[in-house]
């Protein structure tokens, strides 16, 4: 959320009484940091006394008491999550460690691809997510979820909704054809829900919510978490439309994922690969809600930058991983879609 030098001045004040509680020293300066798609007010204080922390301001109180109090859980738990340092009285605002600026996504702008060294430090993402998922994750309390408790029918329902009024209705000017459609969403809820649901599920695992220090990684942005099925989070991080992992990567980086759970939690590998094309789909038309919503309705241009690495990949999934004539709704419009933007 971009604010005015006005609206940042009265929210810096609640953060300056917060630092000073904590540092006992003032700010020297302060300065916004992208939110994106959230409504939080987040920015970088600089101490009269040294150092940084990030103060954030957001109005959703069960937003914040999920994330600071995840934080605290996966941090006890050895994770390499930011510090919470104080929370407001009030629960609107709070102040963490600083992560530094670099993103996941940053090192592979930076390196122009997918580098050994980027995949090295992937390598290291999965074995983190398997532990947020079968090891820290054990002890979540899951009252303190935000919004979602699990993600089961209401959750799925809602993303395949979001898909549909967020996407499809401001984005695509085809026809839809509204019976295959239903029928390719119920069949897709239904391949999902039949996978095991008992696991963490961190929801927006990708490249921009994992920071680097040198070649180690840190995570940020858990607060919708809640519990799930294994393979949601997979398939966030390697269908991450922004970072744009090369097909051939991505099924490499699915093998070593299944490896490091099976050596965890013993899986039928099997079926876990050929289920995770499913949840690779849910994820994406999510996105592609997002895209949508924040892309056109509100006005974030960026965003409508990641549709078209959002179009191929859900063709690339419905030609090349799924079994043929299984979602004709679905084929039907990114068809269409993939020809117009050839065709621009």
């Amino acid at each position: 959320m971009e604010l005015s030098p006005h609206e940042l001045k009265a929210h810096y004040n609640s953060l300056l009484n917060l630092h000073t509680a904590y540092y006992n020293a003032g700010i020297e300066k302060y300065e916004q940091l992208l939110s994106h798609g959230s409504e939080r007010v987040i920015v970088r204080l600089h101490s009269e006394s040294g150092g940084t922390s990030i103060g954030i301001v957001n109005k959703h109180h069960g937003e914040n008491k999920a994330f600071t109090s995840f934080a605290k859980h996966f941090r006890k738990a050895g994770m390499n999550v930011p510090e919470v340092f104080i929370i407001s009285n009030d629960g609107d605002s709070y102040l963490l460690e600083d992560l530094g600026d670099e993103t996941l996504l940053n090192r592979i702008q930076t390196e122009g691809s997918i580098t050994e060294g980027v995949k090295e430090i992937y390598r290291k993402v999965i074995d983190s997510l398997a532990d947020f998922q079968l090891k820290a994750g054990a002890g979540v309390d899951y009252s303190l979820c935000y919004q979602y408790g699990e993600f089961g029918v209401e959750n799925i329902d809602y993303d395949l909704n979001y898909f549909s009024e967020r996407f499809l209705k401001v984005f695509y000017k085809g026809k839809v054809d509204a019976a295959k459609l239903a029928g390719d969403m119920e069949l897709l809820k239904q391949k999902i829900l039949e996978m095991p649901g008992e696991f963490f599920l961190y929801r927006d695992f990708q490249s921009r919510n994992i920071m680097l220090k040198g070649d180690t990684p840190y995570f940020i942005d858990f607060q919708s978490g809640r519990k799930g099925p294994l393979l949601y989070d997979t398939a966030s991080l390697l269908y991450d439309a922004k970072a744009d992992i090369p097909q051939d990567i991505r099924a490499e980086l699915l093998e070593y994922y299944l490896m490091k759970v099976n050596s965890i939690h013993p899986i039928d590998m099997n079926y876990y690969r050929e289920r995770f094309w499913y949840f690779a789909m849910i994820r994406i038309l999510q996105a592609m809600g997002a895209y949508g919503y924040l892309g056109i309705v509100k006005g974030k241009r960026r965003f409508l930058e990641s549709i078209p690495y959002a179009v191929r990949n859900i063709n690339y999934i419905l030609d090349e991983k799924i079994p043929a004539g299984s979602f004709k709704g679905l084929n039907e419009v990114f068809k269409e879609i993939l020809n117009e933007q050839v065709n621009q």
